[in-house]
């Protein structure tokens, strides 16, 4: 017996980077390698207003152009990998870092693993402010 093949569409994976801080949220998606670019949005891109790049109604709306971009491209799977500032700043995500995962999920992605990419200094680096700290 023969096994009839369907005409299934080929399955292209991708790597969703988003570097999501207090300020701002970058969407950027690339092939599997890393190496080419296929989208990238910013909330800078998607609102008018400074103080609401860091949003999370604006990360999803940049996440969302990304997804259209990369779908254009024919990619159908992605790879999620979150950074924060990290170093000597903010170890953790800022606002808009889950809704933009959730808008990537909503667009028809199907997600393969969603990895912390944040940089950990071993050793402590010096903070900004010197050595009385910022004064107010």
């Amino acid at each position: 017996m023969k096994k009839e093949v369907l005409n299934m569409p080929k399955e292209r994976w991708g790597i969703a980077h988003i570097y999501s801080s207090m300020n701002n949220t970058i969407i950027h998606v690339t092939d599997i390698t890393g190496a080419e670019t296929i989208a990238f949005a910013s909330g800078g891109m998607t609102t008018d207003r400074d103080m609401n790049k860091g949003k999370p109604f604006t990360a999803m709306k940049a996440a969302r152009k990304a997804a259209e971009k990369a779908q254009a491209y024919g990619i159908t799977n992605i790879h999620i990998r979150i950074r924060a500032p990290g170093g000597n700043k903010s170890r953790i995500p800022g606002q808009g870092a889950q809704p933009a995962i959730r808008a990537l999920a909503r667009a028809g992605f199907r997600i393969g693993q969603i990895e912390d990419v944040t940089p950990v200094s071993h050793d402590s680096m010096r903070k900004k402010g010197g050595r009385r700290g910022r004064r107010v």
